[in-house]
């Protein structure tokens, strides 16, 4: 079960890390430039202009990050799922930890309580 928990930590941090940075850098800055964004939001912030280099910067996070983020997902749902079966965990406790790995900065939260509890409940692997 170490190998779990460790391939689990580790896809968790790196989907965290490229969750936050293709949200919070990303995301805005392809996307903050006044204009209505996905027919959702009639406008959006006028932080950058379109077409200039923080915007370019911000269309290519969003479309290698994103693309990047979506398949390392996938091995973290994996990674998660078969370390929440070796370790005996409840459903809703494994739905939490998922979901969590959709959220910038509670997967990190997430990861954290979920090695706590497979240490707390396998002394062997502390």
């Amino acid at each position: 079960m170490s190998r779990n928990l460790t391939a689990y930590r580790v896809m968790a941090t790196i989907v965290g890390v490229l969750l936050v940075v293709l949200c919070l850098v990303g995301v805005p800055l392809a996307n903050f430039d006044g204009s209505p964004m996905w027919g959702v939001f009639d406008s959006t912030p006028a932080w950058v202009t379109t077409g200039s280099d923080l915007n370019n910067l911000g269309e290519v996070i969003t479309t290698y990050l994103g693309v990047a983020h979506g398949w390392l997902y996938m091995i973290f749902l994996f990674s998660a799922f078969a370390l929440s079966r070796r370790a005996g965990w409840d459903l809703p406790f494994t739905l939490v930890t998922l979901a969590c790995g959709t959220i910038p900065v509670l997967s990190f939260w997430a990861e954290h309580r979920a090695t706590q509890r497979v240490r707390a409940e396998h002394p062997e692997l502390a």
